[in-house]
Protein backbone atom coordinates (compact mmCIF):
# COMPACT_ATOMS: atom_id res chain seq x y z
CA UNK A 1 0.00 0.00 0.00
CA UNK A 2 1.59 3.54 -0.85
CA UNK A 3 1.69 5.36 2.37
CA UNK A 4 1.76 8.75 0.76
CA UNK A 5 -2.08 7.86 -0.32
CA UNK A 6 -4.79 8.91 1.62
CA UNK A 7 -6.71 6.52 3.28
CA UNK A 8 -10.40 4.84 2.21
CA UNK A 9 -13.20 6.29 4.25
CA UNK A 10 -14.94 3.29 2.55
CA UNK A 11 -12.51 0.99 3.70
CA UNK A 12 -12.19 2.18 7.55
CA UNK A 13 -16.10 2.19 7.37
CA UNK A 14 -15.90 -0.90 6.41
CA UNK A 15 -13.34 -2.46 8.97
CA UNK A 16 -15.28 -0.82 11.63
CA UNK A 17 -17.99 -3.31 10.56
CA UNK A 18 -15.57 -6.15 11.65
CA UNK A 19 -17.32 -7.40 14.69
CA UNK A 20 -20.69 -7.68 12.87
CA UNK A 21 -19.13 -9.87 9.88
CA UNK A 22 -17.16 -11.75 12.51
CA UNK A 23 -20.57 -13.01 14.70
CA UNK A 24 -22.65 -13.22 10.90
CA UNK A 25 -19.65 -15.64 9.79
CA UNK A 26 -19.42 -18.03 12.74
CA UNK A 27 -23.57 -17.97 12.49
CA UNK A 28 -22.97 -18.90 9.07
CA UNK A 29 -20.76 -21.48 9.95
CA UNK A 30 -22.71 -23.32 12.31
CA UNK A 31 -26.03 -22.78 10.06
CA UNK A 32 -23.96 -24.68 7.31
CA UNK A 33 -22.80 -27.51 9.42
CA UNK A 34 -26.54 -27.75 10.53
CA UNK A 35 -27.55 -28.58 6.89
CA UNK A 36 -26.59 -31.90 7.16
CA UNK A 37 -28.92 -32.52 10.02
CA UNK A 38 -31.87 -33.90 6.84
CA UNK A 39 -29.25 -36.43 5.69
CA UNK A 40 -28.42 -37.77 9.49
CA UNK A 41 -32.01 -37.85 10.16
CA UNK A 42 -32.43 -40.10 6.80
CA UNK A 43 -29.77 -42.34 7.81
CA UNK A 44 -30.92 -43.32 11.18
CA UNK A 45 -34.45 -43.62 10.00
CA UNK A 46 -33.35 -45.99 7.72
CA UNK A 47 -30.71 -47.52 10.10
CA UNK A 48 -32.62 -47.06 13.60
CA UNK A 49 -36.10 -47.06 13.16
CA UNK A 50 -36.03 -49.54 10.47
CA UNK A 51 -34.53 -52.26 12.18
CA UNK A 52 -35.64 -51.86 15.52
CA UNK A 53 -39.83 -50.66 14.11
CA UNK A 54 -39.52 -48.57 17.63
CA UNK A 55 -41.96 -45.71 17.10
CA UNK A 56 -40.17 -43.96 19.82
CA UNK A 57 -37.14 -43.91 18.11
CA UNK A 58 -39.00 -42.27 15.05
CA UNK A 59 -40.57 -39.57 17.12
CA UNK A 60 -37.45 -38.68 19.53
CA UNK A 61 -35.40 -38.52 15.73
CA UNK A 62 -38.33 -36.39 13.96
CA UNK A 63 -38.79 -34.32 17.11
CA UNK A 64 -34.81 -33.65 17.09
CA UNK A 65 -34.37 -32.71 13.55
CA UNK A 66 -37.62 -30.33 13.48
CA UNK A 67 -36.06 -28.56 16.45
CA UNK A 68 -32.60 -28.46 14.25
CA UNK A 69 -34.58 -27.19 11.63
CA UNK A 70 -36.28 -24.46 14.35
CA UNK A 71 -32.30 -23.61 15.31
CA UNK A 72 -31.20 -23.21 11.50
CA UNK A 73 -34.14 -20.42 11.06
CA UNK A 74 -33.35 -18.62 14.04
CA UNK A 75 -29.79 -18.51 13.26
CA UNK A 76 -30.78 -17.30 9.54
CA UNK A 77 -32.92 -14.77 11.15
CA UNK A 78 -30.06 -13.40 13.66
CA UNK A 79 -27.80 -13.25 10.70
CA UNK A 80 -29.93 -11.31 8.93
CA UNK A 81 -30.37 -8.73 11.58
CA UNK A 82 -26.59 -8.75 12.12
CA UNK A 83 -26.30 -7.86 8.34
CA UNK A 84 -29.03 -5.17 8.83
CA UNK A 85 -27.72 -3.83 11.93
CA UNK A 86 -24.35 -3.46 9.87
CA UNK A 87 -25.82 -1.52 6.96
CA UNK A 88 -27.67 0.70 9.34
CA UNK A 89 -24.00 1.39 11.42
CA UNK A 90 -22.78 2.18 7.60
CA UNK A 91 -25.13 4.56 6.96
CA UNK A 92 -24.55 6.66 9.90
CA UNK A 93 -20.64 6.43 9.63
CA UNK A 94 -21.23 7.37 5.83
CA UNK A 95 -24.47 9.15 4.52
CA UNK A 96 -23.56 12.23 5.89
CA UNK A 97 -20.05 12.36 4.67
CA UNK A 98 -21.40 11.04 1.00
CA UNK A 99 -24.35 14.25 1.00
CA UNK A 100 -21.62 16.58 2.03
CA UNK A 101 -19.01 15.25 -1.27
CA UNK A 102 -21.86 15.31 -3.18
CA UNK A 103 -22.61 18.65 -2.05
CA UNK A 104 -18.63 19.71 -2.82
CA UNK A 105 -18.75 18.22 -6.28
CA UNK A 106 -21.58 20.19 -7.30
CA UNK A 107 -20.18 23.76 -6.06
CA UNK A 108 -16.81 22.69 -8.07
CA UNK A 109 -18.61 21.63 -10.60
CA UNK A 110 -16.88 18.14 -10.33
CA UNK A 111 -18.13 14.50 -11.13
CA UNK A 112 -20.15 12.82 -8.71
CA UNK A 113 -22.21 16.05 -7.88
CA UNK A 114 -25.53 14.13 -8.74
CA UNK A 115 -27.40 11.86 -6.88
CA UNK A 116 -25.88 9.19 -8.31
CA UNK A 117 -23.58 8.45 -5.26
CA UNK A 118 -26.36 8.14 -3.15
CA UNK A 119 -28.10 5.09 -5.48
CA UNK A 120 -24.54 3.31 -5.46
CA UNK A 121 -24.18 4.47 -1.54
CA UNK A 122 -27.45 2.49 -1.02
CA UNK A 123 -26.13 -0.36 -3.57
CA UNK A 124 -23.42 -1.24 -1.40
CA UNK A 125 -25.35 -0.92 1.72
CA UNK A 126 -27.91 -3.51 0.58
CA UNK A 127 -24.80 -6.01 -0.56
CA UNK A 128 -24.20 -6.67 2.81
CA UNK A 129 -27.27 -8.92 2.80
CA UNK A 130 -27.57 -10.32 -0.22
CA UNK A 131 -26.94 -14.11 -0.60
CA UNK A 132 -23.18 -13.76 -2.83
CA UNK A 133 -21.80 -12.32 0.74
CA UNK A 134 -23.50 -15.12 2.14
CA UNK A 135 -22.05 -17.97 0.20
CA UNK A 136 -18.34 -16.22 1.09
CA UNK A 137 -19.35 -16.59 4.56
CA UNK A 138 -20.17 -20.52 4.29
CA UNK A 139 -17.60 -20.80 2.14
CA UNK A 140 -14.62 -22.40 4.47
CA UNK A 141 -17.61 -24.91 5.82
CA UNK A 142 -16.64 -26.27 2.21
CA UNK A 143 -13.57 -26.81 2.99
CA UNK A 144 -14.93 -29.19 6.25
CA UNK A 145 -16.96 -30.95 4.00
CA UNK A 146 -14.64 -31.67 1.25
CA UNK A 147 -12.28 -33.02 4.22
CA UNK A 148 -15.06 -35.55 5.34
CA UNK A 149 -15.61 -36.68 1.59
CA UNK A 150 -11.70 -37.13 1.71
CA UNK A 151 -12.09 -39.03 4.92
CA UNK A 152 -14.21 -41.70 3.07
CA UNK A 153 -12.22 -42.17 -0.01
CA UNK A 154 -9.61 -40.09 -1.58
CA UNK A 155 -10.74 -41.19 -4.69
CA UNK A 156 -14.57 -39.00 -3.41
CA UNK A 157 -12.31 -36.37 -2.51
CA UNK A 158 -10.03 -35.73 -5.37
CA UNK A 159 -13.32 -35.59 -7.88
CA UNK A 160 -14.84 -32.88 -5.83
CA UNK A 161 -11.86 -30.85 -5.66
CA UNK A 162 -11.48 -31.63 -9.91
CA UNK A 163 -15.68 -30.09 -9.73
CA UNK A 164 -14.58 -27.75 -7.39
CA UNK A 165 -11.85 -25.98 -9.66
CA UNK A 166 -14.14 -26.77 -12.74
CA UNK A 167 -16.72 -24.49 -10.87
CA UNK A 168 -14.17 -21.86 -10.47
CA UNK A 169 -13.10 -21.79 -13.90
CA UNK A 170 -16.56 -21.36 -14.77
CA UNK A 171 -16.96 -18.69 -12.38
CA UNK A 172 -13.88 -16.89 -13.91
CA UNK A 173 -15.36 -17.41 -17.47
CA UNK A 174 -18.43 -15.59 -16.18
CA UNK A 175 -16.84 -13.41 -15.22
CA UNK A 176 -14.46 -12.18 -17.56
CA UNK A 177 -17.51 -12.58 -20.68
CA UNK A 178 -20.76 -10.43 -18.20
CA UNK A 179 -18.26 -7.63 -16.25
CA UNK A 180 -17.60 -5.33 -19.70
CA UNK A 181 -21.17 -5.53 -20.82
CA UNK A 182 -22.81 -4.94 -17.64
CA UNK A 183 -20.11 -1.78 -16.46
CA UNK A 184 -20.93 -0.43 -20.01
CA UNK A 185 -24.84 -1.33 -19.41
CA UNK A 186 -24.53 0.56 -16.30
CA UNK A 187 -22.63 3.71 -17.44
CA UNK A 188 -25.63 3.62 -19.92
CA UNK A 189 -28.16 3.37 -17.99
CA UNK A 190 -27.06 5.90 -15.71
CA UNK A 191 -26.65 8.37 -19.01
CA UNK A 192 -30.00 7.75 -20.06
CA UNK A 193 -31.39 8.66 -16.74
CA UNK A 194 -29.69 11.93 -16.85
CA UNK A 195 -30.72 12.82 -19.87
CA UNK A 196 -34.38 12.15 -19.25
CA UNK A 197 -33.81 14.28 -15.70
CA UNK A 198 -32.32 16.89 -18.09
CA UNK A 199 -35.00 16.59 -20.30
CA UNK A 200 -37.66 16.65 -17.36
CA UNK A 201 -36.26 19.68 -15.80
CA UNK A 202 -36.94 22.13 -19.26
CA UNK A 203 -40.15 20.40 -20.27
CA UNK A 204 -41.85 23.78 -20.74
CA UNK A 205 -39.16 24.41 -23.70
CA UNK A 206 -39.52 20.87 -24.79
CA UNK A 207 -43.49 21.57 -25.37
CA UNK A 208 -43.67 24.86 -26.53
CA UNK A 209 -41.39 24.27 -29.29
CA UNK A 210 -42.37 20.79 -30.45
CA UNK A 211 -38.85 19.32 -29.23
CA UNK A 212 -40.47 16.21 -27.57
CA UNK A 213 -40.48 13.73 -30.57
CA UNK A 214 -36.67 14.58 -31.09
CA UNK A 215 -35.77 14.68 -27.91
CA UNK A 216 -37.83 11.03 -26.72
CA UNK A 217 -35.95 9.52 -30.09
CA UNK A 218 -32.77 10.66 -28.54
CA UNK A 219 -33.74 9.20 -25.42
CA UNK A 220 -34.69 5.49 -26.90
CA UNK A 221 -31.52 5.60 -28.56
CA UNK A 222 -29.72 5.55 -25.61
CA UNK A 223 -32.27 2.90 -24.00
CA UNK A 224 -32.02 0.61 -26.03
CA UNK A 225 -28.11 0.88 -25.77
CA UNK A 226 -28.51 -0.04 -22.65
CA UNK A 227 -31.02 -2.82 -22.87
CA UNK A 228 -28.79 -4.62 -25.97
CA UNK A 229 -25.81 -4.25 -23.62
CA UNK A 230 -27.62 -5.82 -20.80
CA UNK A 231 -29.50 -9.05 -22.91
CA UNK A 232 -25.48 -9.33 -24.01
CA UNK A 233 -24.82 -9.77 -19.95
CA UNK A 234 -28.02 -11.55 -19.21
CA UNK A 235 -27.60 -13.98 -21.90
CA UNK A 236 -24.24 -14.60 -21.19
CA UNK A 237 -24.38 -15.11 -17.35
CA UNK A 238 -27.81 -17.15 -18.19
CA UNK A 239 -25.43 -19.62 -20.25
CA UNK A 240 -23.12 -19.61 -17.19
CA UNK A 241 -25.06 -19.88 -14.76
CA UNK A 242 -26.95 -22.89 -16.19
CA UNK A 243 -23.58 -24.47 -16.50
CA UNK A 244 -22.83 -23.95 -13.12
CA UNK A 245 -26.03 -25.80 -11.30
CA UNK A 246 -25.49 -28.34 -13.87
CA UNK A 247 -22.52 -29.76 -12.48
CA UNK A 248 -23.86 -28.96 -9.28
CA UNK A 249 -26.54 -31.63 -10.22
CA UNK A 250 -24.18 -33.74 -11.91
CA UNK A 251 -21.29 -33.79 -8.65
CA UNK A 252 -24.17 -35.30 -6.53
CA UNK A 253 -24.77 -38.20 -9.28
CA UNK A 254 -21.26 -38.84 -10.06
CA UNK A 255 -20.32 -39.04 -6.14
CA UNK A 256 -23.16 -41.48 -5.45
CA UNK A 257 -22.17 -43.68 -8.47
CA UNK A 258 -18.85 -43.53 -7.78
CA UNK A 259 -19.27 -43.98 -4.20
CA UNK A 260 -21.19 -47.17 -5.06
CA UNK A 261 -18.63 -48.39 -7.60
CA UNK A 262 -16.43 -47.90 -4.18
CA UNK A 263 -18.33 -49.79 -1.85
CA UNK A 264 -18.60 -52.78 -4.82
CA UNK A 265 -15.06 -52.80 -4.10
CA UNK A 266 -15.69 -52.35 -0.67
CA UNK A 267 -13.11 -49.73 -0.76
CA UNK A 268 -15.69 -46.91 1.15
CA UNK A 269 -14.98 -46.22 4.39
CA UNK A 270 -18.02 -45.86 6.58
CA UNK A 271 -20.36 -48.26 4.87
CA UNK A 272 -22.37 -48.06 1.97
CA UNK A 273 -24.43 -45.10 3.75
CA UNK A 274 -21.33 -42.85 3.55
CA UNK A 275 -22.01 -43.25 -0.94
CA UNK A 276 -25.09 -41.06 0.10
CA UNK A 277 -23.48 -39.28 2.55
CA UNK A 278 -21.08 -38.00 -0.37
CA UNK A 279 -23.32 -37.23 -2.56
CA UNK A 280 -25.01 -34.54 -0.29
CA UNK A 281 -21.52 -33.30 0.79
CA UNK A 282 -20.69 -32.96 -2.87
CA UNK A 283 -23.46 -30.90 -3.42
CA UNK A 284 -22.73 -28.68 -0.42
CA UNK A 285 -19.03 -28.00 -1.90
CA UNK A 286 -20.24 -26.45 -4.83
CA UNK A 287 -23.34 -24.30 -3.62
CA UNK A 288 -21.14 -20.94 -2.64
CA UNK A 289 -19.75 -21.00 -5.84
CA UNK A 290 -23.06 -21.26 -7.88
CA UNK A 291 -24.58 -18.56 -5.96
CA UNK A 292 -21.78 -16.45 -6.55
CA UNK A 293 -22.36 -17.32 -10.32
CA UNK A 294 -26.17 -16.91 -9.93
CA UNK A 295 -25.59 -13.68 -8.50
CA UNK A 296 -22.46 -11.96 -10.55
CA UNK A 297 -24.40 -8.92 -11.41
CA UNK A 298 -24.91 -8.05 -8.08
CA UNK A 299 -20.94 -8.59 -7.77
CA UNK A 300 -20.53 -6.23 -10.53
CA UNK A 301 -22.87 -3.51 -10.10
CA UNK A 302 -21.46 -3.34 -6.11
CA UNK A 303 -17.88 -3.27 -7.47
CA UNK A 304 -18.56 -0.41 -9.98
CA UNK A 305 -20.11 1.34 -6.93
CA UNK A 306 -17.94 1.04 -4.67
CA UNK A 307 -15.32 2.37 -7.14
CA UNK A 308 -17.11 5.65 -7.96
CA UNK A 309 -17.79 6.21 -4.41
CA UNK A 310 -14.13 5.60 -3.08
CA UNK A 311 -12.76 8.29 -6.19
CA UNK A 312 -15.94 10.73 -4.90
CA UNK A 313 -14.67 10.31 -0.97
CA UNK A 314 -11.11 10.54 -2.00
CA UNK A 315 -11.59 13.31 -4.30
CA UNK A 316 -13.32 15.17 -1.78
CA UNK A 317 -12.18 14.73 1.38
CA UNK A 318 -13.95 16.10 4.67
CA UNK A 319 -12.97 19.42 5.74
CA UNK A 320 -11.15 19.94 8.89
CA UNK A 321 -13.35 21.33 11.61
CA UNK A 322 -12.09 25.24 11.89
CA UNK A 323 -11.51 27.53 14.82
CA UNK A 324 -14.44 29.34 15.91
CA UNK A 325 -14.25 32.79 14.92
CA UNK A 326 -16.39 35.86 16.01
CA UNK A 327 -19.03 37.28 13.48
CA UNK A 328 -17.91 39.49 10.90
CA UNK A 329 -18.47 43.25 10.47
CA UNK A 330 -18.89 43.69 6.42
CA UNK A 331 -15.07 44.82 6.12
CA UNK A 332 -14.23 43.19 2.69
CA UNK A 333 -10.78 42.78 0.48
CA UNK A 334 -10.40 40.99 -2.67
CA UNK A 335 -6.73 40.47 -3.15
CA UNK A 336 -5.76 40.23 -7.07
CA UNK A 337 -8.09 37.20 -8.09
CA UNK A 338 -7.31 34.93 -10.54
CA UNK A 339 -9.76 32.12 -10.83
CA UNK A 340 -11.19 29.95 -13.65
CA UNK A 341 -14.24 27.46 -13.23
CA UNK A 342 -13.41 24.62 -11.69
CA UNK A 343 -12.00 21.69 -13.30
CA UNK A 344 -10.77 23.92 -16.33
CA UNK A 345 -7.96 25.54 -16.96
CA UNK A 346 -9.29 29.17 -18.72
CA UNK A 347 -9.00 31.77 -16.40
CA UNK A 348 -12.25 33.94 -16.19
CA UNK A 349 -11.44 36.82 -13.55
CA UNK A 350 -7.42 38.14 -14.16
CA UNK A 351 -5.82 40.04 -11.47
CA UNK A 352 -9.22 41.47 -10.27
CA UNK A 353 -9.14 43.30 -6.50
CA UNK A 354 -10.88 45.80 -4.26
CA UNK A 355 -11.76 46.72 -1.34
CA UNK A 356 -15.09 47.74 0.83
CA UNK A 357 -15.77 49.44 4.39
CA UNK A 358 -18.63 48.02 6.20
CA UNK A 359 -21.94 49.67 4.79
CA UNK A 360 -20.35 50.34 1.21
CA UNK A 361 -22.40 49.49 -2.14
CA UNK A 362 -20.54 48.30 -4.78
CA UNK A 363 -22.30 47.96 -8.29
CA UNK A 364 -20.28 45.50 -10.67
CA UNK A 365 -21.22 46.82 -14.23
CA UNK A 366 -19.48 44.58 -17.60
CA UNK A 367 -20.90 43.01 -20.69
CA UNK A 368 -21.87 39.29 -20.72
CA UNK A 369 -19.01 36.35 -20.37
CA UNK A 370 -17.15 39.48 -18.26
CA UNK A 371 -16.74 37.54 -15.39
CA UNK A 372 -19.04 38.81 -12.98
CA UNK A 373 -21.29 35.73 -12.24
CA UNK A 374 -17.57 34.21 -11.34
CA UNK A 375 -16.70 37.07 -9.13
CA UNK A 376 -20.15 36.83 -7.05
CA UNK A 377 -19.29 32.82 -6.48
CA UNK A 378 -16.15 34.18 -5.16
CA UNK A 379 -17.24 36.17 -3.33
CA UNK A 380 -19.68 33.86 -1.67
CA UNK A 381 -17.38 31.45 -0.69
CA UNK A 382 -17.96 28.41 -2.42
CA UNK A 383 -15.83 28.62 -5.34
CA UNK A 384 -12.14 29.19 -5.39
CA UNK A 385 -9.51 31.02 -6.60
CA UNK A 386 -6.35 29.82 -8.76
CA UNK A 387 -4.45 32.73 -6.52
CA UNK A 388 -5.69 36.23 -4.52
CA UNK A 389 -8.06 35.85 -2.00
CA UNK A 390 -11.45 37.19 -0.65
CA UNK A 391 -11.59 38.35 2.90
CA UNK A 392 -14.01 39.51 4.88
CA UNK A 393 -12.75 41.18 8.28
CA UNK A 394 -9.69 39.52 7.18
CA UNK A 395 -10.62 36.12 7.35
CA UNK A 396 -10.46 33.93 3.62
CA UNK A 397 -14.46 33.23 3.16
CA UNK A 398 -13.47 30.13 0.93
CA UNK A 399 -11.85 28.34 4.20
CA UNK A 400 -14.41 30.00 6.57
CA UNK A 401 -17.02 27.41 8.02
CA UNK A 402 -20.42 28.12 6.43
CA UNK A 403 -22.46 27.12 8.99
CA UNK A 404 -21.16 29.92 11.06
CA UNK A 405 -20.57 32.59 8.38
CA UNK A 406 -23.76 31.54 6.72
CA UNK A 407 -26.30 33.42 9.29
CA UNK A 408 -24.23 36.67 8.55
CA UNK A 409 -24.50 36.09 4.79
CA UNK A 410 -26.69 36.79 2.02
CA UNK A 411 -26.00 35.49 -1.68
CA UNK A 412 -28.72 35.45 -5.04
CA UNK A 413 -27.58 33.73 -7.46
CA UNK A 414 -28.86 34.66 -11.27
CA UNK A 415 -30.81 31.54 -11.72
CA UNK A 416 -33.52 31.62 -8.61
CA UNK A 417 -33.75 28.42 -6.68
CA UNK A 418 -36.79 27.50 -4.04
CA UNK A 419 -36.77 24.59 -2.25
CA UNK A 420 -39.71 22.65 -1.83
CA UNK A 421 -41.27 24.05 1.22
CA UNK A 422 -43.13 27.17 2.46
CA UNK A 423 -42.41 30.76 1.66
CA UNK A 424 -41.72 31.15 5.05
CA UNK A 425 -39.10 28.14 5.63
CA UNK A 426 -37.60 29.42 2.08
CA UNK A 427 -36.96 32.95 3.41
CA UNK A 428 -35.72 31.58 6.44
CA UNK A 429 -33.52 29.56 4.71
CA UNK A 430 -34.95 26.23 6.43
CA UNK A 431 -33.96 27.26 10.10
CA UNK A 432 -36.36 28.12 13.40
CA UNK A 433 -39.17 30.73 11.31
CA UNK A 434 -39.06 33.54 13.23
CA UNK A 435 -42.23 34.94 12.25
CA UNK A 436 -40.90 38.86 12.73
CA UNK A 437 -37.80 38.75 10.74
CA UNK A 438 -39.51 36.69 8.18
CA UNK A 439 -42.15 39.69 7.60
CA UNK A 440 -39.49 42.22 7.68
CA UNK A 441 -37.27 40.48 5.11
CA UNK A 442 -40.82 39.95 2.79
CA UNK A 443 -41.72 43.69 3.68
CA UNK A 444 -38.14 45.15 2.38
CA UNK A 445 -38.70 43.37 -1.19
CA UNK A 446 -42.48 44.33 -1.40
CA UNK A 447 -43.50 41.00 -1.07
CA UNK A 448 -45.84 40.99 1.79
CA UNK A 449 -49.12 42.09 0.84
CA UNK A 450 -48.80 39.72 -2.44
CA UNK A 451 -47.52 36.76 0.04
CA UNK A 452 -50.72 37.74 2.40
CA UNK A 453 -53.33 37.82 -0.51
CA UNK A 454 -52.35 33.69 -0.73
CA UNK A 455 -55.09 31.14 1.18
CA UNK A 456 -51.96 30.08 3.42
CA UNK A 457 -50.35 33.41 3.31
CA UNK A 458 -46.68 32.60 4.70
CA UNK A 459 -47.32 28.76 5.14
CA UNK A 460 -47.93 28.85 1.19
CA UNK A 461 -46.22 25.91 -0.29
CA UNK A 462 -44.30 27.38 -3.03
CA UNK A 463 -43.89 23.47 -5.03
CA UNK A 464 -40.98 21.87 -6.58
CA UNK A 465 -38.23 24.35 -7.57
CA UNK A 466 -40.82 27.22 -6.80
CA UNK A 467 -43.00 26.65 -9.43
CA UNK A 468 -46.11 27.97 -8.33
CA UNK A 469 -44.83 31.38 -8.02
CA UNK A 470 -44.25 33.66 -11.61
CA UNK A 471 -40.40 34.48 -12.15
CA UNK A 472 -41.08 38.23 -10.59
CA UNK A 473 -42.18 36.49 -7.08
CA UNK A 474 -39.40 34.11 -7.26
CA UNK A 475 -36.97 36.51 -7.27
CA UNK A 476 -38.38 38.65 -4.43
CA UNK A 477 -38.17 35.80 -2.34
CA UNK A 478 -34.60 34.92 -3.47
CA UNK A 479 -34.06 38.16 -1.80
CA UNK A 480 -36.03 38.12 1.06
CA UNK A 481 -34.17 35.37 1.56
CA UNK A 482 -30.78 36.77 1.25
CA UNK A 483 -31.54 39.46 3.21
CA UNK A 484 -32.82 37.62 6.01
CA UNK A 485 -31.92 38.70 9.55
CA UNK A 486 -30.08 41.65 8.51
CA UNK A 487 -26.57 39.75 7.69
CA UNK A 488 -23.75 42.20 6.92
CA UNK A 489 -22.45 41.14 3.62
CA UNK A 490 -24.58 40.43 0.76
CA UNK A 491 -23.63 39.62 -2.85
CA UNK A 492 -26.40 39.86 -5.47
CA UNK A 493 -25.80 38.85 -9.61
CA UNK A 494 -28.39 40.15 -11.62
CA UNK A 495 -31.01 41.23 -8.84
CA UNK A 496 -33.46 42.90 -10.64
CA UNK A 497 -33.35 40.88 -14.27
CA UNK A 498 -37.64 40.00 -13.57
CA UNK A 499 -38.38 42.55 -11.59
CA UNK A 500 -40.71 45.18 -12.84
CA UNK A 501 -40.62 49.03 -12.17
CA UNK A 502 -41.81 49.05 -8.47
CA UNK A 503 -39.66 45.67 -8.02
CA UNK A 504 -36.59 47.77 -8.68
CA UNK A 505 -37.74 50.25 -6.68
CA UNK A 506 -38.41 48.01 -3.50
CA UNK A 507 -35.01 46.36 -4.08
CA UNK A 508 -33.25 49.94 -3.89
CA UNK A 509 -35.45 50.68 -0.55
CA UNK A 510 -34.14 47.42 0.73
CA UNK A 511 -30.82 47.94 -0.19
CA UNK A 512 -30.65 51.62 1.71
CA UNK A 513 -32.48 49.97 4.25
CA UNK A 514 -29.44 47.45 5.17
CA UNK A 515 -26.67 49.94 4.02
CA UNK A 516 -27.74 52.26 7.00
CA UNK A 517 -27.57 49.35 9.39
CA UNK A 518 -23.98 49.01 8.03
CA UNK A 519 -24.44 45.85 5.38
CA UNK A 520 -21.80 45.65 2.72
CA UNK A 521 -23.05 45.41 -0.64
CA UNK A 522 -21.97 43.97 -4.01
CA UNK A 523 -24.17 43.72 -6.87
CA UNK A 524 -23.82 42.60 -10.19
CA UNK A 525 -26.03 44.60 -12.62
CA UNK A 526 -26.41 45.40 -16.12
CA UNK A 527 -29.55 48.03 -15.13
CA UNK A 528 -28.69 50.85 -14.57
CA UNK A 529 -31.77 51.11 -11.53
CA UNK A 530 -29.51 50.29 -8.61
CA UNK A 531 -26.54 52.53 -9.31
CA UNK A 532 -28.73 55.59 -7.24
CA UNK A 533 -27.85 53.54 -3.97
CA UNK A 534 -24.34 52.18 -5.15
CA UNK A 535 -21.19 54.67 -3.04
CA UNK A 536 -18.80 52.50 -5.45
CA UNK A 537 -18.72 50.97 -9.44
CA UNK A 538 -16.57 48.10 -10.69
CA UNK A 539 -16.28 47.56 -14.39
CA UNK A 540 -15.40 44.24 -15.24
CA UNK A 541 -14.15 43.37 -18.98
CA UNK A 542 -13.09 40.35 -20.33
CA UNK A 543 -11.85 39.33 -16.75
CA UNK A 544 -9.80 42.46 -15.89
CA UNK A 545 -11.03 45.24 -13.95
CA UNK A 546 -11.21 48.43 -16.29
CA UNK A 547 -12.43 50.94 -13.46
CA UNK A 548 -12.92 50.87 -9.97
CA UNK A 549 -13.81 53.91 -7.46
CA UNK A 550 -16.48 56.11 -6.33
CA UNK A 551 -19.72 55.62 -8.42
CA UNK A 552 -19.73 59.31 -9.51
CA UNK A 553 -16.13 59.41 -10.38
CA UNK A 554 -16.64 56.20 -12.73
CA UNK A 555 -19.89 57.34 -14.27
CA UNK A 556 -17.94 60.86 -15.17
CA UNK A 557 -14.53 58.56 -16.77
CA UNK A 558 -16.93 56.59 -18.36
CA UNK A 559 -19.22 59.76 -19.92
CA UNK A 560 -15.70 61.52 -20.68
CA UNK A 561 -14.64 58.42 -22.32
CA UNK A 562 -17.63 58.03 -24.88
CA UNK A 563 -17.57 61.70 -25.76
CA UNK A 564 -13.59 61.25 -26.95
CA UNK A 565 -14.51 58.48 -28.45
CA UNK A 566 -17.33 59.59 -30.09
CA UNK A 567 -15.12 62.65 -30.80
CA UNK A 568 -12.56 60.53 -32.74
CA UNK A 569 -15.43 58.37 -34.30
CA UNK A 570 -16.37 61.56 -35.68
CA UNK A 571 -13.03 62.90 -36.88
CA UNK A 572 -12.37 59.99 -38.35
CA UNK A 573 -15.94 60.10 -40.51
CA UNK A 574 -15.06 63.66 -41.40
CA UNK A 575 -11.26 62.83 -42.99
CA UNK A 576 -13.25 60.20 -44.56
CA UNK A 577 -15.44 62.21 -46.83
CA UNK A 578 -12.86 65.26 -47.37
CA UNK A 579 -10.77 62.08 -48.68
CA UNK A 580 -13.77 60.85 -50.81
Amino acid sequence: MNPNKPASPLREALGDLTPYFRRAAWISVIASLLVLAPSAYMLEVYDRVVNSRSHMTLAMLTLLVVGVFVVMEVLDWARSQLMHEASIELDQRLSARIFNAIFEANLKRLPGGTSQPMTDFRTVREFLNTPVLIACMEAPVSLVFLGLIFAMSPVLGWSAVAAAILQTFIAWLNQRSTQPPLLAANRTSFAAQQYADSSLRNAQVIESMGMLRDIHHRWMQKQREFLKLQAQASDAGGAFQAASKFLQNTTGSLLLGLGAWLVLRNELNGGSAMMIIASVLGGRVLAPLVQIVSQWQAVVNVRESWSRLDQLLTAMPARAPGMSLPAPKGALLVETLIASAPGTTVQILKGVGFELKPGEVLAVVGPSASGKTTLARLLAGFWPAISGKVRLDGVDVFTWDKTELGPHVGYLPQGIELFDGTLAENIARFGNVDPDKVEAAARAVGLHDTIMALPKGYDSPVGREGAMLSGGQRQRVGLARAIYDDPVFVVLDEPNSSLDESGDAALASAIAQLKSRGTTFVIMTHRTSVLAVADKMLILHEGQSRAFGPRDDVLAALAKGNAEAQQASQARTTALAATA
